[in-house]
């Protein structure tokens, strides 16, 4: 049992050295690197670099698990996904439009619940794998019904299953596929939490003024205190990210991309 999720971590850790590689090298749009997990916290010159090096050490790590039973790499593990667990976090907090990058731009969808969810999962299978007295490739020829449960849940805690999905269905990332008509995003923006938080201030249930800005969709409202109340929709996803910013009338010329209030 303490060795079945050893050949989960393996893979997920290859996984995220091909796909942050695969992004940097891939060059992509501008700036589009500064959307994606690490590089959101270092400065533009930065970005490639910190995805590399987050990448080498998950190769590093994914090599140690595979090969030996070293506690260097068990621990080092543990403390990766642990690491990661309070970045997404902060990510979430600071830089709601961002994406966590585990994958690459495959995870640029902004963080959610799952995202952090399936990093304190893989950070409780990491600890459960300390013990275990056998490297990773002993693990992997006799896999158990515990690795198949991996599977389900991380699966479940992947939301770049469905960006994949979308992909091959459309052939395009996300801000270059047609999105949901302005109904269908405007009845998911009413169903949010966010929403809820502040219809009651509104003048008016309908939005003054409305855009997209590559994978989200804008509504702007105002408030009793003659504020502009913008909500941010993304526009990928069976449940959307919602976002929302409050901005002074004073201020009402020069409106934020994001400037999160709540979630």
């Amino acid at each position: 049992m303490l060795e079945s999720q050893l050949p989960l971590l393996i893979v997920m850790l290859v996984l995220g050295t091909a796909a942050k590689v695969a992004t940097v090298t891939s060059g992509g749009e501008p700036g589009s690197l500064s959307r994606l997990g690490p590089a959101v916290l270092v400065p533009e010159r930065w970005q490639a670099p910190a995805l590399l090096v987050c990448a080498a050490g998950e190769l590093v790590l994914a090599a140690g698990l595979l090969l030996t039973t070293h506690p260097l790499f068990r621990w080092g593990t543990v403390g990766f996904f642990a690491l990661s667990t309070y970045v997404l976090l902060e990510l979430r907090r600071r830089r709601p439009d961002a994406g966590c990058g585990c994958f690459g731009e495959v995870s640029a969808a902004p963080v959610g619940l799952r995202s952090i969810g399936r990093a304190v999962a893989l950070a409780g299978m990491a600890a459960m794998s300390v013990w275990a007295t056998v490297p990773g490739w002993q693990a992997a020829a006799a896999p158990s019904w515990w690795t198949a449960a991996g599977v389900a849940l991380l699966a479940m805690l992947s939301p770049e299953i469905e960006e994949l999905i979308d992909r091959v269905r459309y052939r395009a990332p996300c801000e270059q596929r047609p999105g949901p008509a302005e109904s269908v995003t405007l009845s998911r923006l009413r169903s949010s939490g966010a929403w809820r938080a502040h219809r009651g201030a509104l003048t008016s249930p309908e939005p003054y003024d409305t855009w997209r800005e590559l994978c989200w969709r804008f509504f702007a409202f105002r408030n009793h205190d003659d504020d502009d109340v913008v909500f941010a929709v993304y526009l990928s996803g069976r449940r959307p990210a919602v976002r929302v910013a409050v901005v002074s009338s004073e201020d009402s010329d020069s409106l934020p991309v994001y400037t999160p209030v709540s979630a």
